[in-house]
């Protein structure tokens, strides 16, 4: 959850600045995201998590590197559409500035596309966390984990009940997010409305 309000506050504020200054704000932020998404998340994450102890905080930094990516285009999208609607020029002809313009005009008409976006974006975070965990490379040993459940239940084949538990837990808990995420998304549609 942590992982998923910093991760959305980073999107927002780099969408937003994209989107609304457009032209080479947008050309060079584009072509760093492009270069930064192509990298491979899960081994990178590995490698980092190999060179430092991890803690929750550590974790949560490394994992913020590369979670903030997935609502940048949301958000930009939003901005680049309603930078040129009316409401914007008649705040530009009233003098405001570009930042109160962003967060006070733009802002809250591209929050219900973020807030539709934001159980998927916790999701990932969910499943990152997970395989981490699993593969050694998350929280500490010990700590209260889905990824060190279904790793206890891969070493203790004769105590099938913590494999089973680990498979079904994750898989009820992804599925219910997807399923808030789609109710979210059907609630702010605005053509059934």
């Amino acid at each position: 959850l942590t992982l998923s309000i910093f991760s959305t506050l980073i999107g927002v504020t780099a969408g937003a600045i994209q989107g609304f200054y457009g032209g080479k704000v947008d050309l060079y932020g584009q072509r760093f995201m492009e270069i930064w998404s192509g990298l491979p998340v899960l081994y990178l994450l590995i490698i980092l998590a190999s060179f430092v102890e991890p803690n929750f905080w550590w974790l949560l930094g490394i994992m913020l590197l590369f979670s903030w990516l997935a609502l940048v285009d949301v958000v930009r999208a939003e901005f680049l559409r309603s930078r040129n609607l009316e409401y914007v020029r008649a705040a530009r002809a009233l003098g405001l500035s570009n930042g109160r313009i962003m967060f006070r005009h733009i802002l809250p008409n591209a929050m219900v596309a973020t807030i539709t976006f934001l159980p998927f974006i916790l999701t990932g975070a969910v499943t990152t966390l997970t395989s981490l965990d699993f593969l050694g490379f998350g929280l500490p040993p010990g700590s209260a984990s889905l990824g060190e459940l279904a790793s206890q239940g891969k070493t203790n084949l004769h105590a099938p009940w913590l494999g089973v538990t680990a498979f079904m837990v994750i898989s009820i808990m992804l599925v219910l997010l997807v399923f808030i995420g789609e109710a979210i998304r059907d609630a702010f549609d605005p053509r059934k409305m």
